[in-house]
């Protein structure tokens, strides 16, 4: 007889709420997601689509972005579900099978926390960099065994872009979308033709570079294979230029929190 109850059976609602936008998903209890969406922080049409949703049994939440996009984002769930359990997450000492190295363990941000989870369900066992493109370009080292060594942060490459623009005079100021398909123009070598896109490929370039001096570092180190895990909404744009191998996996934050709230709410237990 199947006892499951209702309750039992709802998804989570699991919320990303990054500096330039707010990504979403509701999920299984096995991490399944069912829906998934973005919208600005200061959208809320987008985020009107919730009504049609099935109700969550609990919200979990990782937000770099700060206090108003917190009322923001409390504004839009209590206009649909004004009684749904929600917690923030923060990054910990050890959680689902990751130990945190940093100095001071909640110091480090709670995207990068989640997606350290993420990652580490999505590929247990095995050394891992994590190189997420957003805002800001963040590296996560991370042991086979689950333990996080440190990482790096670097400007993103549109904050890239437009820094040039912003602090130059001749320099036109290049404001790219955040999509995740977003993507610089094509080139020939190193020979750019017209200044946008001599910025878009040396900040392109910049950000490869980056990533593949890490990574070489990494496995010298460890003296064992590593994978290199690509995320965030302008991976697709450097994943061409990098000369090392890659794994793409969309949403290493929104995974995180589905490990997270499976393991930590009740009723993922079940």
């Amino acid at each position: 007889m199947n006892t499951m109850s209702i309750t039992d059976r709802a998804p989570f609602l699991l919320i990303d709420a990054g500096n330039s936008r707010i990504k979403w998903a509701l999920a299984q209890a096995d991490g399944t997601q069912t829906h998934t969406g973005a919208f600005a922080h200061n959208d809320t049409a987008s985020a009107a689509g919730w009504a049609s949703l099935p109700p969550p049994r609990s919200a979990w939440i990782s937000n770099v972005a700060g206090q108003a996009a917190a009322d923001h984002i409390n504004r839009l769930m209590d206009a649909h579900w004004p009684t749904l359990p929600r917690t923030t997450i923060h990054a910990q000492a050890q959680q689902c099978g990751v130990r945190n190295g940093y100095a001071q363990p909640d110091a480090l941000g709670s995207d990068r926390w989640a997606s350290l989870i993420g990652a580490r369900a999505a590929f247990p066992g095995e050394a891992l960099l994590i190189a997420t493109f957003g805002t800001a370009t963040t590296l996560e080292t991370l042991h086979a065994d689950g333990t996080f060594a440190g990482g790096l942060i670097a400007p993103g490459w549109a904050l890239m872009m437009r820094s040039l623009g912003e602090n130059t005079v001749q320099l036109p100021t290049i404001d790219a979308p955040l999509t995740d398909h977003a993507h610089p123009p094509a080139w020939h070598a190193f020979a750019a033709t017209q200044t946008h896109s001599a910025i878009a490929t040396g900040c392109t370039l910049a950000q490869a570079g980056l990533i593949e001096r890490v990574w070489n570092d990494w496995q010298q180190e460890g003296k064992t294979p590593a994978r290199l895990v690509i995320s965030g909404g302008y991976a697709r744009g450097v994943m061409p230029y990098l000369n090392v191998p890659c794994t793409w996996r969309e949403s290493l934050v929104l995974a995180g929190l589905a490990v997270i709230a499976s393991t930590s709410d009740p009723l993922g237990k079940g």
